[in-house]
């Protein structure tokens, strides 16, 4: 009916019904290949796998700049990165607190000053220091005397001067003002008092002053002056300063739980203080037992040695936490492993045929400048180490 219909149009009108349905025809056409090629995109929430990159082969010229490797299993040690934060060797530091109440008359420290055990970090006009010597001077004398005491009754009691039952009264007495008097003591050297101070006082000599004076418990670095000159102290509870060994830090790294089973007490530590800065050693000493709530990571405490006086309290640093026991990998040389459009590591690796294949891998650890091969690859594959971005280029003509 169609034939029929246009035999009997004229010529011109024929020609131009063929026209517009040959370029209807053509816009077709190229809608199907608009619309063919965009169905070949890659649609990444479709997940759409990118088609496979053909093999490379290279002449023999070209195969002299590269460099193959065979994969092979070997031993690693399992590195974990992670953030820390750098604070005081808790059990070489420690906060100094007033012994004793009253206004502060003198401070001789400063932060940064470097102080010995003993030393006086400040001086206060203290009533409590002159109470104490007080009491420790009637101690001792009422310790001199409940010896004499008991000696001479002792003695009485051979000869039938006293009773039995007095004499070991008189025993007990002076064991019990000899304790009153060995407590006194162990007061005076709880509130700092030097020792020449408690042997003039045992010697019956005056004491010059009246004052206390604040000592510092251990050696090491003033880090905190709390204090100030004139400041009221209330004994127990004032913190004066803080004193702390910087020789040796704590590093509290913060590692993902799901890192934790490679860690160890023991393992090794580097420290990166700096993008320039030499690593600095140390030593995993404890495993946190709580996730934190707020980073749902887990304390991992490192010990460092700090003579060197690279590392300051609340420090940001990298760290690098070295398995002590070696585990057993593919490992391959870091070089060999490149990236494709979407970032996804990829080695190339040498066919029967000569050719070259690229071949997606998933990475595990790094040791030195060996990776380790979690998938993708077997023993015994050779794989371009060096030479491999130009495989990649002659592949992308």
């Amino acid at each position: 009916m169609k034939s029929d219909f246009l035999g009997a149009m004229p010529a011109s009108a024929r020609a131009k019904r063929w026209s517009r349905a040959l370029a209807l025809g053509v816009l077709a056409a190229s809608g199907a290949t608009l619309v063919a090629g965009c169905s070949r995109a890659p649609d990444d929430t479709a997940g759409a796998a990118p088609p496979a990159a053909r093999n490379v082969t290279l002449t023999t010229a070209q195969r002299q700049h590269l460099r193959l490797q065979t994969v092979a299993p070997g031993a690693f040690h399992t590195r974990v990165q992670a953030t820390g934060r750098v604070d005081f060797d808790n059990e070489r530091a420690t906060s100094v607190v007033a012994p004793f109440t009253g206004p502060v008359t003198r401070l001789l420290v400063a932060p940064g000053d470097t102080v010995t055990k003993g030393q006086v970090l400040a001086t206060v006009d203290s009533s409590d220091f002159a109470a104490a010597i007080g009491a420790y001077r009637k101690a001792l004398v009422a310790a001199h005397n409940a010896r004499r005491i008991a000696d001479m009754d002792a003695d009485l009691v051979k000869h039938d001067g006293v009773s039995a039952r007095e004499a070991a009264q008189a025993s007990t007495d002076a064991a019990s003002a000899e304790a009153d008097r060995d407590a006194a003591l162990q007061a005076l050297r709880a509130l700092g008092v030097d020792a020449g101070t408690i042997q003039a006082i045992q010697s019956g000599h005056s004491v010059a002053h009246a004052g206390g004076a604040i000592r510092a418990p251990i050696a090491g670095t003033v880090v905190e002056r709390l204090i100030s000159p004139g400041q009221l102290l209330q004994a127990d509870s004032t913190a004066c300063f803080t004193v702390a060994d910087l020789s040796h830090m704590w590093v509290m790294a913060q590692v993902a739980p799901a890192e934790l089973a490679a860690v160890h007490v023991g393992d090794r530590a580097d420290i990166t203080a700096g993008a320039d800065a030499a690593p600095i050693t140390g030593t995993v000493t404890n495993i946190g037992g709580v996730v934190n709530g707020d980073t749902g990571l887990v304390d991992v405490r490192v010990a460092v040695d700090n003579r060197a006086g690279l590392l300051r309290k609340q420090m940001l640093v990298e760290v690098t936490l070295r398995a002590q026991q070696a585990s057993q990998a593919l490992l391959m040389p870091s070089s060999a492993v490149l990236r494709d459009d979407e970032n996804l590591p990829f080695v190339y690796v040498a066919q029967a045929d000569g050719s070259f294949a690229r071949q997606h891998v998933t990475l595990g650890d790094r040791s030195g400048d060996n990776v380790a091969i979690r998938d993708g690859l077997k023993a015994g594959q050779q794989v371009v180490t060096d030479g491999g971005i130009f495989v990649q280029f002659l592949q992308s003509q």
